[in-house]
């Protein structure tokens, strides 16, 4: 492992360090995570631009392109588990009103107007996480995302 990978370790260990990366780091890292934002837009808008800044950033800083991987994948986490949930339950309410003829229809939409909304609650702290991780990477100090960061950083000790 190389001396920056022991450096990008230990800075990692604790989220209270100050950064000690650029101003021109930090900004990076910074729109990665706030790249969230976008989402708002089209729903994936911040899954595009945390790839991009991935892509272009990745060989000149592996700490922009870490940030950029973390908020990349929590992203698309973010928005696959959304989806998944809320539609497999307009799924299964459509099949209960069917199957019953339209009785279950009185449990069946209730359940499924609670899940449509509880997506964009789900979306809405998706986003104050990710703006939170944006906030304290422009102070100068270290993020992961719970799970995401500790698995990415396994794996690229383990390269």
């Amino acid at each position: 492992m190389t001396a920056n990978m022991y450096n990008m370790n230990a800075q990692m260990q604790n989220t209270h360090h100050f950064s000690t990366h650029s101003s021109d780091e930090r900004t990076w890292a910074t729109l990665a995570h706030a790249s969230a934002l976008l989402n708002l837009f089209g729903g994936v808008g911040g899954i595009i631009a945390a790839l991009v800044i991935w892509l272009t950033q990745r060989e000149k800083s592996a700490w922009v392109g870490f940030q950029a991987l973390q908020s990349l994948i929590f992203q698309a986490a973010a928005v696959v588990i959304t989806v998944l949930v809320v539609g497999g339950v307009w799924v299964v309410g459509f099949i209960v009103s069917f199957a019953t003829i339209g009785i279950g229809t009185f449990v069946a939409v209730p359940v499924m107007i609670l899940f449509f909304f509880g997506g964009f609650a789900l979306m809405a702290a998706e986003m104050v996480y990710a703006c939170y991780g944006a906030y304290q990477i422009n102070q100068g100090r270290e993020f992961r995302y719970k799970w995401i960061g500790d698995w990415l950083q396994r794996r690229s000790v383990g390269n």
